[in-house]
Formats: structure tokens, C-alpha cells, sequence
């Protein structure tokens, strides 16, 4: 074969690899508002920057007749490239290749841009969008997803790895996007489950579409399996890029600086009455955290799950925070099984990759009753509990108004190793509400009252003066300081910038046993 030959062989197989399922197939893809696997590609990483390995590997497959459908590539493109500058190893199901199915081969494919992002210290991104193992192939595929599921493990904690669903994902392949630190899912075209309708019907004789059971919606609102719902392709591949904007390369490294415009100084006055004087009203502590923040940009997580706890990243002086906070506006602010989950996953992720913690506080406790009882409540509170007082990056702590009980020592209370912490005067920090510490500590005063109400309310208003407040707490030296609200912000990145070297030694051990 001549040199000119070789050549055009090369191009040849390059092209028939660029092609996938072929031009039927992809026009089917787009016609269901999909993009092409390589369009995604090209969205995600910079201009120019994606370098494709094992471009021509072909699955080995001799059975069933896959021996005469060979196509390069085999259903997955790999490689690396640059996000925001920074290096970055992704690959992308193609669903028009045997329906993106997983073989053997592009197992291998996977496995070894994720080996590479391990050893070089670079986020992996998952552009998922296959139907599952693939069925000829048996227990090889299934051998593949255990391969990657074994290097989603080895990797977590390590690198920053993010899951994008971008048309199915059943059976075995759910369980990497579940390994992973971040999942998103594209409304209307993206769908997990374990076991699908049709099994479900069979087995448990339960009538359920794909949407209901495994929909974005679903893992958005109910499962809290996903936590991000995009609009569409692209929108999901450049939240994948704002949400890398955040986060450190690895585990040594720390999270990016941006520089900002916003003052580190900047006072908001309108803080000062934003949270009510009356302890029962409610009112959305987002608002607190748009106006301290820089230029009031606050990218939350699994922001349509467990609404009473808000989760999310935002930046103080140009740094990278993670921030934890009760919602006033759901279920009072209390703590419950869902919530606890939510926020001891996010804190862990945060500690991981040295992203400092910025709590605000605004919880009545435990959210009561038996479905929380039986739900394992004390278990799962347990977790955010053991989250917190785990974690060694910079913690500040603000509490804003109610913190009461065991919920007050569990959101990054001094007693875990907060590092700083932070009261409004308006803070009530106590062991519970003014009225419940009434009727249970003067219940015998009242019964003998002559006029039990009126008794009653004073003796609640006495308690909030003697013991609902900040100030018994900073003369033990729980809170730092009472500071105005309109103060917060350059409170807050004063107190991350003395803790830019901060240092936390553990006792020597193989790991902790968090309460699971």
C-alpha cells in the first residue's frame, strides 16, 4: 500500500467513525431535539481544544451477527480537551451506534479517559445516552459497567466527576451518575430507573409511564437522585462549565479565584429589616444570600428538592463557597430526612475539594412526627451532624434568627469545630421556641394563675428577653460577635481571608463510619 493510500485510508476510517449510526439515525436524534454526541462535545469543551483517543477501536463481538456491524468508535467518543482553560477528560454515549449500549470495547474506551483524568488530577464529565449493557455481548458489558463503577469509587473525592443524562440511562449504567458528585438531567428527553415500566407492570402489576417513573421531574422533585434540571442540550453542557467554574482541578488544589468588581466592603442597609422581628413569619433567605455575595450570583443545587434546606455555590471577594442554609419559606426552616441528606452530601463534596462553608442559620429543629420517626430521622439528621463537625476547609457560621435545640448544635455550631460564627441581634438561640419552654417550665405557675394567658404571655416575653438572644451565647464565646446585618458581607470575607491557611489535624484512621 502506497504512502498516498494509507492516507486515504485513514481518512476513510476517520470519517466512518465521525459519521455514527449514519445519517438516518442522526437525523432521528436531532428530530427529537437531540444533539449529536460530537455537537456535545464540541459545546462543552473550549473552541479547538477536544483531543479524541481511540477514535477506530471496534467492539469484538462475533456473535448474533454484530461480526459484520462494525462501526469505529463503537457507540462512545473519549478524550480531553480544555473547559475555561483548564483540562478537562469527558466522553459521550452516541445513541445512534447501537444505541449507545455498553460493550466491552467502549467500556475500555470510558475506563481509560477516566484512568488518565485519576492520574493527571482533571474533572471527568459523563455525556450519558445509551440503552444499557449490551445484550450480545453478556457478562463482558456487565464486567465493563463494574470497571467503571470501580473507578467512579477510586476517583470520588479525588477529581470533581459530573454526570449529564441526556436520553436514557436504565438498569446497571444508573449507578455511575449515582457514584458521581453532580447529575443533571434535560427535561423532556431524559429518563433513569433501575428496573423500567414494562418490568415494573410484569412484576408488581403497577401501571407507570418512563416520565413518572424515572423523568426529570422525578429526580429533580421526588428521588433527589438529580441535582440539576436543564432546558434542553445546551443548556445542561454550559451549566456543566459554570458549575466547573467553581470547583478546584483536584483534590490539592484550591477552588479558582474570579476577580469581581463587587466591593469586599460593600454594606447593604436593606439587611437590616429583611428578616422580621416575629419569629413565626417567614421570609426567603435566599434574599440574604444574593445581597452578601458577589454580584448577587448564587448557583444552586437541587434547588427543587428538600426545599427547606438551600444548598449551592456562590463567591466572597472573588472566592469559591459553598453555601448551607435553612429556608424559612418551607416547612418553617426545619430539619428533615430529605433536607439532612441534601445539605450532609453538599458539605461533604465541599470539604472534599477545599471549598470553604458558609452557613446561614434559621431552624426551629427536627421537623416532628411519626413518618420522620420512622423514616430513620435520627439516622439521617445524623449525617449532616457528622458532616459538618468531619469537615476541615474554613467553616463561618451566621445565624440570622431561630436556632433552637439539637438543630442549632447540628448546622455548624461553634461545638463542631466552626471556625468562626456569627449572630443577628435578632438571633434566638435556645434550647426550644419562647412558647413551648413556657408551657413545659411554668406549666404549675400557670395552672394556679389566676388568669392563666395573660401569665402566659408574660412569662414568654421574659423568656425571649433572658434567653432567646445572642448575647448568653457570645459571653460563653459561641458566637465571635452580634453583628448589624448590613455588615455580612465584609464579616464573611474578612473571616474566610484570616482562614486561607487554616489547618485541621484528624486522629490517625483508615476512615469515619458515617451514619448511612
Amino acid at each position: 500500500m502506497t504512502l498516498q493510500e494509507k492516507i486515504e485510508e485513514l481518512r476513510r476510517r476517520n470519517a466512518e467513525a465521525e459519521r455514527g449510526g449514519g445519517a438516518d439515525r442522526q437525523a432521528r436524534q436531532k428530530s427529537a431535539g437531540k444533539l449529536s454526541a460530537r455537537e456535545r462535545l464540541d459545546l462543552l469543551f473550549d473552541e479547538g481544544t477536544f483531543e479524541e483517543v481511540d477514535k477506530l477501536v471496534e467492539h469484538r463481538c462475533q456473535d448474533f451477527g454484530l461480526a459484520s456491524q462494525r462501526i469505529p468508535g463503537d457507540g462512545v467518543i473519549s478524550g480531553y480537551g480544555r473547559i475555561n482553560g483548564r483540562l478537562a477528560y469527558a466522553f459521550a454515549q452516541d445513541f445512534t451506534v447501537f444505541g449507545g449500549s455498553l460493550s466491552e470495547a467502549n467500556a475500555a474506551k470510558i475506563c481509560k479517559v477516566m484512568d488518565w483524568a485519576l492520574k493527571v488530577g482533571a474533572p471527568i464529565i459523563g455525556l450519558n445516552d445509551s440503552g444499557g449493557a449490551r445484550i450480545q455481548e453478556g457478562v463482558a458489558s456487565l464486567a465493563g459497567y463494574a470497571d467503571i463503577f470501580l473507578r467512579n469509587t477510586l476517583a470520588s473525592g479525588v477529581i470533581p466527576q459530573i454526570s449529564a443524562i441526556l436520553g436514557p440511562c436504565a438498569g446497571g449504567a444508573v449507578y455511575s451518575p449515582a457514584i458521581t458528585d453532580f447529575t443533571i438531567m434535560v427535561d423532556k428527553s431524559s429518563y433513569m430507573f433501575v428496573t423500567g415500566p414494562d418490568v415494573i407492570k410484569t412484576v408488581m402489576h403497577e401501571n407507570v409511564t418512563k416520565e413518572a417513573l424515572g423523568g426529570p421531574l422525578t429526580h429533580n422533585t421526588l428521588s433527589g437522585v438529580a441535582h440539576f434540571l436543564a432546558s434542553d442540550d445546551q443548556d445542561c453542557l454550559a451549566l456543566i462549565r459554570e458549575l466547573l467554574s467553581f470547583m478546584p482541578q483536584n483534590n490539592h488544589e484550591d477552588p479558582p479565584y474570579l476577580e469581581t468588581r463587587d466591593p469586599f466592603d460593600r454594606q447593604d442597609e436593606s439587611l437590616d429589616t429583611l428578616v422580621p422581628a416575629e419569629s413565626d413569619k417567614p421570609y426567603d433567605i435566599k434574599q440574604i444570600i444574593h445581597r452578601v455575595v458577589d454580584d448577587g450570583y448564587f448557583l444552586e443545587v437541587q434547588e427543587h428538592f428538600a426545599k427547606n434546606l438551600v444548598v449551592g455555590f456562590a463567591r466572597l471577594g472573588g472566592q469559591s463557597v459553598g453555601i448551607v442554609a435553612n429556608q424559612p419559606e418551607a416547612l418553617a426552616g426545619c430539619l428533615d430526612i430529605n433536607g439532612s441528606v441534601k445539605g450532609a452530601r453538599f458539605v461533604r463534596f465541599c470539604d472534599a475539594f477545599n471549598i470553604p462553608i458558609v452557613t446561614f442559620v434559621d431552624v426551629p429543629g427536627f421537623l416532628p412526627g411519626t413518618e420522620q420517626e420512622f423514616g430513620g430521622i435520627i439516622r439521617h439528621g445524623a449525617k449532616l451532624l457528622f458532616a459538618f463537625a468531619e469537615s476541615t476547609v474554613p467553616k463561618v457560621t451566621v445565624i440570622t434568627r431561630k436556632a433552637y435545640g439539637g438543630a442549632y448544635c447540628v448546622m455548624s455550631s461553634k461545638h463542631l469545630r466552626t471556625d468562626v460564627n456569627y449572630a443577628y441581634p435578632t438571633a434566638e438561640i435556645a434550647v426550644m421556641g419562647a412558647e413551648g419552654a413556657v408551657n413545659i417550665v411554668y406549666r404549675r405557675e400557670l395552672q394556679k394563675a389566676e388568669d392563666p394567658e395573660t401569665q402566659r404571655k408574660a412569662k414568654v416575653e421574659e423568656f425571649r428577653e433572658r434567653f432567646a438572644n445572642p448575647y448568653i451565647a457570645a459571653e460563653r464565646g459561641y458566637i465571635d460577635a452580634v453583628i448589624m446585618p448590613r455588615e455580612t458581607r465584609p464579616r464573611l470575607i474578612a473571616a474566610l481571608r484570616m482562614l486561607e491557611t487554616k489547618r485541621e489535624l484528624f486522629p490517625p484512621k483508615k476512615h469515619g463510619n458515617i451514619p448511612l
